[in-house]
């Protein structure tokens, strides 16, 4: 495995002195280097972390200053430095967000975690985690990657960042800044300024900062997918995953709209008519109200949207820090890219939605054939074209005006009953975050749940093989190397290589290049032509269930439902 050593990492700040775009950077980039040990220097000022299970983990660093007061719908502004030693030994809160009992975290929360091998080793890559969440809940701590980090010989970071309203927010009475924060995605300026950070302080974990991977999950996946497109992020990174990801934006002036509209019952209690929420006229009595509103209030707003863009608007077309275009744009940020999906992607929403919620809390699945065959209606096309948002429509769109290889994969993993039982195949499949386990070996749903599916020597093979196409992407540009089976990028042709295909049996691991190319108006048709379920029931799953999701614009405009964002 390549490792770079002192007179290596030298050779590359030489290379970088010499290069004129980033010779004023490098000097501060490599102000303060790794050694061996808790206690390390940053460009802020010494942090002090700790060892666990032979890694080095460095918890709750701070990235920007608490985004509260006037820097509340503000850029992230930078650190001031600290005297004496910052403990960075506990995680720190999550971002405030909904919860069951009301709101959870800390408005001040724009921290990450840094996690390292217990080593010498520097010049090490560098993968930055974005957590899911609908951009509304989540952690940074929803990552536990000691296996990586200590198989891979790799630095994970996981970032908090600003959530809901208090992340996206495109009302007119805050378009008073600069030209980024007048696009009102506050979180995007949460990540490039962690990105930033991340790289300037690189070499003090050890890390090579030019060798920095973005990957995301979910919510996460699409930021990343965000990135891809957004001038902001030009040179900020090498490399980029988006597990369970996809194209989203979303129209600012719709979104204003919509925002305006969930905040009516609380501005009406400070005397602030929904007009004048959109009214330029008030804006000064608007913010004057956002900025002094308690932050649980503006957190918990869209706590019910769940992954409908029209329920909770964000990644905004301002044409500033997001193209105007949005993902038809012809200027990506090309960099080497992963997009992963699971073949399952729609069964925990299912189950979480209102239509399906009480009959599988209730097990009537178990007694009623038709109330069974309705979830599996609704899991099977929902998840079809999830999973082909995720992945291979993504890479459809973006191939022609993209400069660098696009790799995408599904995980069948979980969906076949002779090998995970019949509950898990039923109930989960390979759900929406089947690659954490297997990525992760963390003890965590679907491994909690049914951790016998995961014991097997054929779940083992294919969590390793997992884990080192994603170790050879961080240190290389592929996947590929010669210790797994290939994996193919995508070409020009229609025939050409689509999913890398990953399964196993009970003995064994099953991966496989697919060169089947998805189209969307074939499950379309494949929706009419089913009988598994009544024509009634299926009207209402594809008006009740499957619209407004991030996938569903062409569904939605083929069986009539109403999509304030089709132009996606």
């Amino acid at each position: 495995m390549r490792v770079f050593g002192k007179a290596a990492l030298a050779a590359v700040l030489a290379s970088m002195l010499a290069t004129t775009a980033v010779s004023a950077h490098a000097e501060k980039l490599f102000a303060h280097n790794y050694h061996q040990g808790t206690v390390q220097m940053l460009q802020y000022g010494q942090i002090e972390g700790v060892r666990q299970d032979g890694i080095l983990a460095f918890l709750n660093v701070p990235y920007a200053q608490a985004p509260v007061g006037k820097l509340r719908f503000a850029a992230p502004q930078d650190l001031k430095p600290w005297q004496g030693v910052l403990k960075t030994q506990e995680t720190g809160p999550d971002f405030i967000q909904f919860a069951a009992n009301g709101t959870r975290g800390s408005e001040s929360a724009l921290n990450l975690n840094v996690f390292r091998p217990d080593n010498d080793h520097t010049g090490l890559p560098i993968l930055v985690y974005i957590h899911g969440g609908n951009n509304q809940s989540g952690s940074a701590k929803d990552i536990l990657p000691a296996k990586l980090v200590q198989k891979g010989d790799v630095i994970v970071v996981s970032l908090n960042y600003r959530l809901g309203l208090l992340g996206f927010n495109p009302l007119p009475a805050l378009k008073d800044g600069t030209p980024e924060e007048n696009s009102g995605n506050f979180t995007l300026l949460d990540f490039k300024q962690a990105l930033d950070f991340v790289r300037d302080n690189a070499p003090a974990f050890g890390g090579n900062p030019e060798n920095i991977t973005v990957s995301g999950f979910s919510a996460g996946g699409r930021d990343v997918m965000a990135l891809l497109i957004s001038p902001l992020f030009k040179d900020s990174f090498a490399k980029a995953i988006s597990f369970s990801g996809g194209m989203t934006t979303a129209d600012p002036t719709v979104s204003a709209q919509i925002i305006a509209e969930r905040l009516a019952p609380l501005a009406a209690k400070a005397g602030i008519t929904p007009e004048e929420l959109l009214d330029p006229a008030a804006n000064r009595k608007v913010k004057q109200w956002l900025d002094n509103l308690d932050a649980a209030s503006l957190a918990t707003v869209f706590g019910d949207a769940g992954i409908r863009m029209a329920a909770f608007p964000h990644l905004y077309t301002d044409g500033v820090t997001l193209p105007a275009d949005g993902f038809a744009t012809e200027h990506y940020n090309s960099v080497p890219l992963i997009m992963l999906t699971g073949t399952t992607e729609f069964s925990g929403f299912a189950s979480g939605d209102p239509y399906f919620k009480q009959g599988m809390a209730d097990k009537r699945y178990e007694s009623d054939p038709e109330f069974a065959a309705a979830f599996s209606f609704a899991v099977k096309y929902g998840s079809k074209l999830y999973g082909l948002f995720n992945a291979q429509e993504s890479a459809q769109r973006m191939f022609a005006h993209y400069d660098a290889p696009i790799y995408t994969c599904e995980i069948n993993y979980g969906a076949n009953p002779e090998v995970v039982g019949e509950d898990m195949a039923f109930l989960t499949g390979a759900t929406h975050g089947i690659f954490q386990p297997l990525l992760t070996d963390e003890v965590m749903s679907p491994r909690a749940n049914y951790p016998e599916s995961f014991a097997s020597a054929g779940a083992q093979e294919l969590t390793q093989t997992f884990m080192q196409y994603v170790i050879n992407f961080l240190w290389a540009d592929s996947p590929n190397g010669p210790n797994v089976p290939r994996w193919e990028a995508w070409t020009a042709a229609d025939e050409g290589p689509a999913n890398l295909i990953l399964d196993a049996d009970k003995d064994k691991a099953l991966i496989h290049q697919s060169y089947e190319r998805v189209v969307y108006a074939d499950i379309l048709k494949e929706i009419e032509a089913d009988q598994s379920v009544s024509p009634e029931v299926k009207s209402e799953i594809v008006h009740k269930v499957l619209n407004g999701r991030w996938w569903s614009s062409g569904l939605d405009q083929h069986f009539g439902n109403p999509d304030p964002f089709a132009q996606e």
